[in-house]
């Protein structure tokens, strides 16, 4: 348990930690805005400040991220003696760039009110090329570095790292390992003090298992470590293998309305539902937006597929209006896509929608959102609460809704009691009628026809969506075989269903009731509609079927470019073998030489022989005799 505070002094006050925290700590945190520790804090701070390894649970929004960057902090500029140069004192790792980037923010923040420290701050000035000051100062300092993979390439990483020496890394596993990798980085046992593992779960969740293995391997055993999530529970039988040594498990819930149930989501946070046909779900969205009062000003739609995003952030707008900017995250923007558009969300000033998968569920601390929208149910329901939770965060009052299609999906709610996740009705009423929802898919309609690659992206998106839906955990739930098919399709503007084996025995209308001429239909690109019509002209000269009804010209683009790419591989293919052969060529004695030469003769004397006699088999054969050539009886089979 935590050390006691002295009498007379609260718990949760930051002067009563024990150890007692430094006056520029406590500056800090005041300037902050935090009067006083939140229960986490209160719980993991004085432990790990303590010398113990610890494990925290809390529900998300909960503080957890000063939890473990004070303490590494106040151990960094406790030692005796200034760490050497080049060697590294802590290390936190955290499974994507965006928490990365958080962290390393609110860090500096912290820093900022250590003068020292605050002196090596801002490592992407052009100024900050020069070394730091040599560390024989008895003037014990903090520098950090961020490591992020599409950021900056390795070299460029390693090239900062010798520059300023920095003493505590800040990364993502796949950048700390390369550095960390680099014979000039040094962790030994009389430097390296502490290791934090922030999203302890996810980093384990999404694949990383043998790149923290990687980094430990390079690490000391006798060191602290710190594992912090919001459902660390989860992930229990994994933990004793990143070597933790006897952790302090510290676990923080919310009491629910009974004092008596744990819920894993802030006491602020609102979680509700709202049950509406496939046709109606869009133009919801917009009555959602309208009727939570105060209008929210900053709002996060999740869906469940990147290509769900690039499609929806071109037909949404359409249907909300202008009232609300639409920015779009996902997982395969490049780097410097993903920031540029969390920073335009983070820094609005306007109301503004966050559309994103779930790249953006877990760890972000974005500040002040208002309103979290489910549009699609996480195929992984335990990502719910994390989902739910970028609302109401640190107190703030936060609304989240999970929109759900009537019959078997309203099942869902009590799926979600059952986890210790209970959620409402929406309290508001949403009025819709189906001639709104016939208005809004006609808009979106009237977009996609004005561009056939927006029907393209609709295609693939509608698929991807469809792909995770029936991957869905709970299966029994979201089922494939009771979707309303013409319903989505229209829902989702589209001109027609796309080819999939879900729809081999579906009899509906594929067309969704839209008549077009696909020969026609055209790009806005010049250079893919020009495209597009060179193979409508090769298909007619080759007297190949123009029925637009059976065959899309862009089917016969997709498999041009198909066998184009598989030729391709081949070629590359052939060359890499050619190379490998020569190579092994190369590192042969003469007398391997001579036996593979012996046996690559043999082996075309065989393929030979084989080739003649099936040669004068089906000679035989053709002219009815019995037995083949070489004077021996035709195989039969077995008696």
């Amino acid at each position: 348990m935590a050390p006691k505070p002295p009498p007379g002094t609260s718990s949760r006050a930051w002067d009563a930690v024990n150890p007692s925290l430094s006056e520029w700590v406590l500056d800090a945190v005041s300037s902050m805005g935090f009067t006083r520790m939140t229960p986490v804090q209160a719980s993991a701070i004085p432990l790990f400040m303590a010398h113990k390894d610890v494990v925290v649970e809390a529900v998300t929004g909960s503080g957890k991220t000063l939890s473990f960057l004070i303490p590494v902090v106040e151990k960094l500029l406790r030692l005796e003696e200034p760490i050497k140069k080049h060697h590294v004192g802590a290390i936190i790792i955290s499974p994507t760039r965006e928490l990365a980037s958080q962290i390393y923010n609110v860090l500096s923040s912290l820093l900022a009110f250590h003068p020292p420290s605050a002196a090596l701050l801002n490592p992407d000035d052009e100024d900050d090329a020069a070394p730091r000051p040599k560390q024989s100062s008895s003037v014990l300092k903090v520098v950090p570095q961020l490591l992020l993979g599409g950021s900056t390439s390795p070299a460029e990483d390693l090239s900062s790292f010798l520059k300023r020496s920095p003493n505590l890394l800040v990364g993502t596993p796949g950048r700390l390992l390369e550095l960390l990798s680099s014979p000039h980085v040094h962790c030994p046992q009389s430097s390296f003090e502490m290791l934090v593992l922030d999203e302890a779960d996810r980093l384990l969740d999404l694949g990383f298992k043998e790149t923290l293995q990687s980094i430990l391997r390079r690490l000391p055993k006798q060191r602290r470590t710190g594992l912090f999530s919001a459902s660390v529970s989860e992930a229990v039988d994994q933990i004793v293998r990143v070597g933790l040594r006897n952790p302090v498990k510290v676990v923080v819930k919310v009491k629910g309305a009974s004092g008596v149930d744990d819920k894993r989501t802030p006491a602020s946070l609102q979680m509700t539902y709202l049950t509406v046909p496939p046709t109606h779900k869009f133009p919801a969205l917009k009555q959602i937006l309208n009727t939570v009062q105060p209008t929210p000003l900053k709002t996060i739609f999740f869906v469940s597929t990147c290509s769900g995003v690039d499609y929806l952030s071109a037909t949404l707008p359409l249907i909300l209006g202008d009232d609300f900017q639409l920015i779009p995250l996902h997982g395969k923007h490049q780097a410097n896509v993903r920031q540029k558009n969390f920073n335009r969300f983070v820094n609005a000033h306007t109301p503004a929608i966050l559309l994103t998968t779930d790249v953006a569920s877990r760890g972000l601390d974005i500040p002040s959102v208002d309103l979290v929208v489910q549009i699609d149910p996480p195929s992984d329901p335990k990502t719910f609460i994390h989902r739910c939770g970028r609302a109401g965060r640190a107190g703030r009052r936060g609304l989240s809704i999970v929109v759900l299609h009537p019959g078997r999906e309203e099942d869902y709610v009590a799926f979600l009691e059952v986890r210790k996740t209970p959620v409402a009705p929406y309290p508001q009423p949403i009025h819709f009628s189906d001639s709104d929802a016939s208005a809004a898919t006609e808009i979106v309609r009237k977009a996609v026809r004005a561009d056939r690659a927006l029907h393209d992206r609709g295609q693939k998106a509608f698929v991807s969506w469809l792909r995770s839906y029936s991957k869905h955990q709970a299966s029994s739930i979201f089922r494939v075989a009771d979707l309303d098919w013409e319903g989505l399709g229209k829902s989702w503007g589209l001109l027609k269903l796309p080819k999939m084996p879900e729809l081999r025995n579906f009899s509906g209308d594929r067309t969704l009731g839209v008549d077009m001429d696909w020969d026609t239909y055209t790009y806005k690109d010049k250079q893919r509609e020009k495209r597009r019509l060179e193979v409508l002209q090769e298909a007619a000269e080759s007297g190949a079927t123009q029925d637009s009804s059976k065959k899309r010209p862009n089917d016969s683009v997709a498999w041009s470019n198909n066998l184009e790419n598989r030729n391709k591989k081949v070629a590359r293919r052939e060359k890499k073998h050619v190379r490998q052969e020569r190579k092994r060529w190369e590192k042969m004695t003469d007398e391997e030489k001579q036996k593979a030469l012996e046996t690559e003769d043999m082996v075309e004397q065989i393929r030979v022989k084989n080739e003649e006699q099936w040669r004068l088999k089906r000679a035989a054969a053709k002219a009815g005799t019995a037995a083949a050539s070489d004077g021996e009886e035709e195989f039969q089979g077995f008696d």
